[in-house]
């Protein structure tokens, strides 16, 4: 029984990781409008492009593995190097490069979104925080309404 090829996966992977790359620039976009609900429509999509990526991946170490080669990146590369063909040293160098593409706008996101925390972050201390000596937060640390302004008691003297 022959085993696939480590070669086979790289044009579904080469596919797959330029659709990635198309969603999270879209998710960038969305990052720096602040467009909750297209995140919330993308993510789903985005995290499905992921995981077929992380299967093809299994798949083409797996067949490494059984080629003789270390099952990751490194066995590629010498796979790559030690069968002579052009079509899967292109691939493989494509795909290489896209990846790289793809962690460097991973990283971009990554800094968005920790800055859509902090700015959050931010309002809800300010809610939670006097502005003055004299006046009382707006909401209490389990997020109720802070007690404030004139009381509604009554006093019966």
């Amino acid at each position: 029984m022959s085993t696939a090829s480590p070669s086979t996966t790289l044009p579904q992977e080469l596919a797959l990781i330029t659709s990635a790359l198309e969603l999270m620039t879209q998710e960038q976009q969305l990052l720096v409008n602040a467009d909750t609900a297209g995140l919330d429509e993308l993510t789903p999509r985005k995290a499905q492009v992921v995981a077929e990526m992380a299967a093809l991946a299994r798949q083409r170490h797996q067949s490494l593995a059984a080629a003789g080669f270390a099952a990751d990146d490194s066995g590629m590369q010498a796979w790559v190097e030690a069968s002579g063909a052009a079509d899967a040293l292109s691939g493989w160098q494509a795909l290489l490069g896209k990846t790289r593409e793809a962690k460097e706008l991973n990283r971009i996101n990554g800094m968005l979104i920790n800055k859509q925390l902090s700015h959050t972050q931010g309002l809800i201390n300010a809610m939670r925080t006097p502005t003055s000596g004299g006046e009382a937060a707006v909401y209490g640390p389990r997020g109720q309404a802070a007690p404030g302004g004139p009381s509604k008691r009554y006093v019966v003297g």
